[in-house]
């Protein structure tokens, strides 16, 4: 069967090839792959030291072939994969009947491969923060799949965000979601955020601490731009700002809460109360490039690509 691989080049990043049909185990469904959205993720593990990783964590398709134990959905059934190792862009794949999330019947398959990964971020991230209602949040790094979601979610528990742009990246479908838009980190006032939610590290991400009221929350979930945060014992003592820091890593583990956490998203978006933009389609042959555009932070919205 044909599969996205990875050829090791950084302009190419991966390419169509030939790779055994799988074999499901006793638990495991066959699924006919129609859609893969693409994620950041899937460019940095391409774009890393030599390895075999195959692009497609997140996936839609058809139950080719249900669960031999009889488990999870059956034949015919429109599932969502979430594949956090990967090897969802191929044309069939076997994964855990358990893990599956059946698609409602007015969401359709690229709205709903768009959905897993940013929006278990999202959800598991804002569930971190705790109750929302009344509090404002400062997010950077929240133009692509898990901003998107996370705005709404957090927006429809009464929470106020500002998300913060550099100049160039699109943000009227942020501004379109009911976020306030930041253009320059300095020009936000300070103390004046219950939550900061840092994804770009650097000098923003830096920054971003000192827009925290005391007692207030720093929710680290990211480092896109490569550089790590830097934080000053002494300034922060200066401000008074005391404040709680976590790292965040969305997994939970055995990965045993990802359907269930999925068939809520798909749930919310079955009754219009998640939208998810869908700024490029395509076909899977132009994975690379649509990776590659992804990576300079320019594409609005997720990238969906079908298999043909």
């Amino acid at each position: 069967m044909r599969a996205l691989i990875p050829t090791g080049n950084p302009e190419t990043l991966t390419e169509l090839g030939d790779v055994d049909l799988p074999t499901p185990a006793h638990h495991e469904a066959l699924v006919q792959v129609t859609d893969i959205s693409l994620n950041r993720a899937d460019f940095l593990y391409l774009s890393g030291p030599a390895n075999d990783f195959r692009p497609g964590i997140d996936a839609a398709g058809t139950v080719a072939k249900a669960a031999a134990d009889g488990s999870g959905p059956a034949e015919g059934s429109r599932v969502v994969l979430h594949l956090p190792s990967g090897g969802g862009g191929a044309e069939y794949v076997a994964a855990s009947a358990d893990r599956l999330a059946v698609i409602p019947d007015n969401v359709d398959s690229a709205s709903a491969a768009a959905l897993p990964l940013g929006g278990l971020v999202a959800r598991r991230l804002l569930d971190l923060a705790g109750p929302l209602k009344g509090r404002r949040i400062l997010a950077t790094g929240v133009g692509g799949g898990v901003g998107q979601v996370l705005i709404q979610l957090a927006i429809a528990e009464g929470a106020e965000i500002t998300a913060v742009a550099e100049q160039g990246q699109p943000t009227e479908h942020m501004a379109a979601l009911g976020a306030e838009i930041a253009r320059d980190i300095d020009a936000v006032e300070g103390n004046a955020f219950d939550i900061v939610l840092e994804s770009v590290g650097g000098d923003l991400g830096s920054k971003t601490v000192h827009k925290l009221r005391p007692g207030g929350q720093y929710l680290w979930f990211g480092q896109a731009s490569g550089n790590p945060i830097t934080l000053d014992f002494f300034r922060l003592l200066q401000e008074g700002t005391a404040l709680t820091l976590r790292h965040f890593v969305y997994a939970d583990g055995d990965g045993s809460r990802d359907a269930e956490d999925i068939d809520a998203l798909l749930s919310l978006a079955s009754q219009g109360r998640l939208q998810v933009e869908i700024g490029h389609r395509g076909d899977w042959s132009s994975a690379g490039p649509v990776l590659k555009e992804m990576s300079t932070g320019r594409l609005r919205g997720k990238a969906v690509l079908s298999i043909a």
